[in-house]
């Protein structure tokens, strides 16, 4: 069966030359031309969604954080198309639950790559974070497998990236672990995103985890570590 890609954007010279590269690859290519098409486009169950940022109506950002709320897509890999280039955007982005941006105009070569390197992280992601599918510490329980965060047995919603920062770090506590060794073992080498995009992560994991929020320590100019609880 051939991987599903949703592919979103209001110009439709771009549809089709992406449609194109995409198909020949053999990759089956679902379009749609605004955010509110692309969730309804969302029942013919993509693998991958390829989103434009600017587009009328619900733009690329509102759009990935609706997909990002539905249990069955939240951890879908999702690229952003964009013309913005600053730092700023791109945290806005991935902090709602992009995986990767690719700027316009675009490189049909560094799409492709970039597609085919987001899909193998749908399996590699597992293999880098070791450990039993559940972890148990202190109030915090997590859930790989279901992608499910209890904090004194009330569930927490992590977005999808959040979530694999603080399985990772939980997964090995005591550890101090840079932001490069991160962003390598969550995002992907062949990924580019800032060291700053850690930073953001954290803090809002932090924000969630509340009272908790000191079982995330900071060791300065180095990076994080997850306290050791017995």
């Amino acid at each position: 069966m051939k991987t599903k890609i949703l592919l979103v954007d209001d110009e439709k010279d771009i549809i089709e030359f992406l449609q194109y590269n995409l198909s020949n690859e053999g990759f089956k290519v679902i379009t749609a031309n605004d955010g509110s098409e692309a969730i309804e486009k969302l029942n013919q169950k993509p693998d991958l969604i390829i989103l434009d940022v600017m587009m009328p109506k619900m733009d690329g950002y509102e759009t990935c954080s609706r997909i990002r709320s539905l249990d069955e897509f939240k951890n879908i890999p999702i690229i952003f198309l964009t013309a913005k280039s600053t730092e700023l955007d791109e945290v806005h982005g991935l902090n709602l639950g992009a995986d990767d941006f690719i700027q316009k105009p675009i490189s049909t070569k560094k799409l492709i790559a970039r597609v085919k390197s987001n899909l193998r992280k749908i399996d590699s992601t597992a293999s880098n974070i070791s450990g039993s599918k559940e972890l148990i510490i202190g109030p915090l329980a997590i859930n790989r497998e279901k992608y499910e965060v209890l904090l004194k047995g009330k569930e927490i919603f992590f977005p999808k990236k959040e979530f694999e920062i603080l399985y990772y770090l939980a997964s090995n506590p005591g550890k101090v672990f840079d932001r490069e060794k991160i962003l390598s073992d969550i995002w992907g080498d062949d990924i580019y995103v800032v060291a700053r995009t850690i930073d953001v992560h954290v803090r809002k994991i932090r924000e969630k985890l509340d009272k908790y929020a000191d079982m995330i320590e900071t060791i300065k100019g180095i990076g994080y570590r997850f306290k050791n609880i017995d």
